[in-house]
């Protein structure tokens, strides 16, 4: 019996970060991809394109929620159903009409392909988060997801202070379980008018 691990979750920032070729990341119906290895398969061509003009961003509107596969509609020329990519058809898209220059030996399409390119969840609310270090009086707010525990919280806080995991993480004088979330921990969510 192997034991499951917990996804990694990030925010909608660290996502837009990720916009360029070189690293390029998108969301779509909850989950993020890295589809750097993707463009450098599919180097110089133009079906890259729609990808690269939407790195960094949320493309669930490209995606039928039921089926997790492109939008379709029907085409007014032909009657046929026929995929809907109206910012350009993008790498393995079918052509709209038959073509035999298009090679569909590629396996599955990368939308589908979630153990090449999926690499975590895409927060469904994120805190900001205010950690005070008592012995220094160094503050430090960091943007966290709602769904990650206060030992993930941490990880991402090791980059302001590497010490942070020695220290006993509290909330109002009382000791915080770190396997618990924010709100497990009855860590209120102060900020308004949150965005996600």
């Amino acid at each position: 019996m192997t034991l499951k691990t917990r996804p990694k979750y990030f925010t909608p920032n660290e996502v837009a970060v990720h916009n360029t070729v070189d690293s390029l990341w998108v969301s779509f119906l909850g989950k993020v991809y890295d589809l750097t290895t993707l463009c450098y398969k599919h180097q110089g061509s133009i079906l890259l394109k729609p990808i690269i003009s939407n790195a960094g961003k949320d493309i669930s509107h490209w995606f039928d929620p039921k089926t997790r596969d492109i939008r379709t509609h029907t085409d007014p020329v032909s009657g046929c159903r026929m995929p809907y990519t109206p910012h350009g058809r993008f790498v393995h898209v079918a052509p709209p009409y038959p073509s035999s220059d298009w090679c569909n030996d590629f396996g599955r399409p990368w939308w589908r392909d979630e153990a090449a390119y999926c690499i975590g969840l895409l927060s469904v609310k994120t805190r900001f988060v205010r950690v005070i270090n008592t012995l220094t009086q160094q503050k430090q707010v960091i943007e966290v997801c709602s769904e990650e525990t206060l030992q993930e919280i941490l990880q991402r806080y090791l980059k302001h202070n590497a010490h942070a995991a020695s220290y006993t993480w509290k909330y109002d004088r009382r000791e915080l379980d770190m396997e618990k979330t924010l709100a497990d921990n009855d860590i209120p969510d102060e900020t308004r008018n949150s965005t996600n």
